[in-house]
């Protein structure tokens, strides 16, 4: 069968864009179409793509594309329309939720969708931007997304599989689609690698967002006065404002390489996680699988990956005081590392492989 793939954009890099990898290596002779491809903004995973077959739409040429991704989600329709999919049996598309690329015409073609989840601006779910505190932008805002809801809602019924990457994600999809999905968690690749170094500090980062509540970690750890390292790359001005609220304990070191991602993580005492309404939650499961527990909120797909207790902890309020308590209350010794790190295992990409294959062929729908 000849697979085509599909994402919104390729200008950041975190969890989606690692799904988009795993299926380019279950299907490696598919080509993915994007609407733009901007590698010099992957800051260390700017290499990643390049020997990878993109093609882009007629936004790619369109200047100042990489200030405009926000207004062309309102093109996006068109943009995932100007492409020709009649050769192909299959097309999947990795939707994050930001475009909308099941708009696409797939004539012949089985249309799979591989939902991160439903857009969140569209449903009320934390987002990056803060857009709801200012007042004008609230009311054209909800103005627009009034419309873009029965669009999203039209687009659905385009999609012949859906595939959720959580329970998390299942549920959204039936209550805003009134469709069924198929769970397939996404792959989290890690080196299996032991590490006897004495943990000394607390580990955050991945994509500091004001979704993901940095600031109620750095809050927690300033008061308590202990060690907290924070990597990753900030979002629309956060990061100004997380290092405004850092104590001397806390030390920010920017976009890191995977390699010294991992490297943090075996340090680490536990690595601490806060994000709203998260779809699934791809760096807990690295830190697991590195034996590093993980200390989180407990709100969406987390909930499904780390066990209480045994290779974590959850906090109940999204304040900073409550992670407080529990960074008071926690005790490494009490959480066997092989624990974390047969957990991570689940979330392997051979089972990955498995399932794609199984939903391409139609045996698991």
């Amino acid at each position: 069968m000849k697979v085509a793939l599909v994402h919104d954009y390729l200008k950041e890099y975190g969890g989606a864009e690692r799904v988009l990898e795993a299926l380019y290596d279950i299907f490696p002779d598919a080509p993915i179409y994007t609407s733009v491809y901007l590698p010099a903004f992957l800051g260390p995973h700017k290499e990643r793509f390049k020997n990878y077959r993109v093609k882009t739409s007629w936004a790619q040429y369109i200047p100042f594309k990489a200030k405009l991704i926000s207004p062309l989600r309102l093109l996006s329709p068109l943009l995932f329309r100007s492409f020709d999919f009649s050769e192909f049996d299959v097309v999947i598309t990795s939707a994050t939720g930001a475009y909308f690329p099941n708009t696409l015409q797939k004539g012949k073609a089985k249309l799979i969708c591989y939902c991160h989840t439903p857009p969140r601006y569209l449903y009320g779910y934390a987002t990056a931007r803060q857009w709801k505190s200012h007042f004008l932008l609230r009311i054209i805002g909800e103005t627009l997304n009034h419309f873009l809801r029965m669009v999203d809602f039209n687009v659905s019924k385009n999609v012949d599989q859906y595939i959720a990457n959580s329970e998390e994600v299942k549920s959204r999809i039936q209550k805003f689609y009134r469709k069924d999905a198929v769970v397939i968690y996404p792959p989290v690749l890690f080196p299996i690698q032991k590490d006897s170094r004495q943990r000394d500090y607390f580990l955050t980062g991945g994509r500091l967002a004001a979704a993901k509540h940095v600031d109620v970690i750095v809050k927690a750890c300033t008061e308590l006065g202990v060690p907290l390292k924070v990597f990753g790359k900030a979002f629309a001005g956060y990061g100004e404002a997380l290092q405004k609220d850092a104590g001397k304990t806390v030390e920010f070191l920017g976009e890191v390489s995977d390699e010294e991602k991992y490297e943090l993580m075996r340090g680490a005492k536990a690595f601490l996680f806060a994000s709203e309404d998260e779809d699934f939650g791809i760096t807990p499961v690295e830190a697991m699988g590195q034996g590093t527990p993980v200390i989180a909120y407990r709100s969406g797909g987390v909930k499904e990956t780390v066990i209480e207790n045994k290779t974590g902890l959850f906090f109940d309020q999204l304040k900073y005081k409550s992670l407080m308590e529990k960074l008071k209350e926690f005790d490494s010794k009490k959480i066997k590392s092989d624990d974390c790190r047969h957990q991570a295992l689940k979330f392997s990409l051979k089972n990955f492989e498995k399932n794609i294959n199984a939903i391409v062929a139609g045996k698991n729908n």
